[in-house]
């Protein structure tokens, strides 16, 4: 199954950004428990690359990791080159879209209005970052004209509403600070925590 397919299937991106990097691996491992398959490393967080590089290989196909905060061309090649089977920008830069598809990888740019999702598309994105993501209503009004771009709402989406955002158009979710809380200490009671918050936001999109 290719990458693109997985994240339509899985949906929830978990996004890693402040974390120290000893405690990425545990906090993957335990939202892997609780059904998550697909974390994203954002680039400005610290060692991004040696992360990437270090949970891609513990983990395997278990999970899927990806880069985010990606802005230009050099560094989507290096975090492909560490193992990030996806990349994620905040903005629409036709660069590294081009350097994700040249490296056979999906690319997910940010954008936000219909203007931005539509040149995102026309540029060969995979899939398109809808942030901030204000609202379901949003993800309606944007899908209605532009059926076939998957987009990926990213912020202020919470166990309460992803269904509504799913039912808006939805194609997966980018998850952050309502799932992993960067300036937590890493604890097995926090990892427990994390577990059940990610089985929360999996039986969700279920339901």
């Amino acid at each position: 199954m290719s990458t693109l397919s997985q994240i339509l299937e899985h949906k929830i991106i978990a996004i890693i950004r402040g974390v120290q990097p000893a405690d990425v691996l545990p906090i993957a491992e335990a939202m892997h428990a609780g059904g998550i398959r697909l974390l994203e490393v954002t680039m400005n967080s610290l060692e991004p690359l040696a992360v990437i590089k270090e949970v891609s290989a513990s983990m395997g196909d278990k999970m899927i990791i990806g880069a985010g905060t990606v802005l230009d061309a050099a560094t989507a090649r290096e975090a492909a080159a560490a193992g990030a089977r996806f990349i994620l920008s905040p903005v629409l830069e036709p660069e590294v879209i081009k350097a994700a598809r040249d490296l056979g990888i999906v690319s997910i740019p940010g954008a936000y209005t219909a203007t931005e999702v539509y040149a995102a598309y026309k540029l060969g994105a995979d899939m398109i970052k809808v942030f901030p993501a204000t609202s379901p209503a949003y993800i309606k009004d944007i899908s209605a004209p532009l059926p076939k771009m998957h987009l990926l709402p990213t912020g202020g989406i919470t166990p309460d509403n992803i269904k509504d955002f799913r039912k808006a158009g939805a194609a997966g979710f980018g998850i952050g600070s309502a799932l992993v809380n960067a300036k937590a200490a890493v604890t097995p009671e926090y990892l427990q925590q994390l577990t059940e918050k990610s089985r929360q936001f999996i039986k969700a999109i279920q339901s």
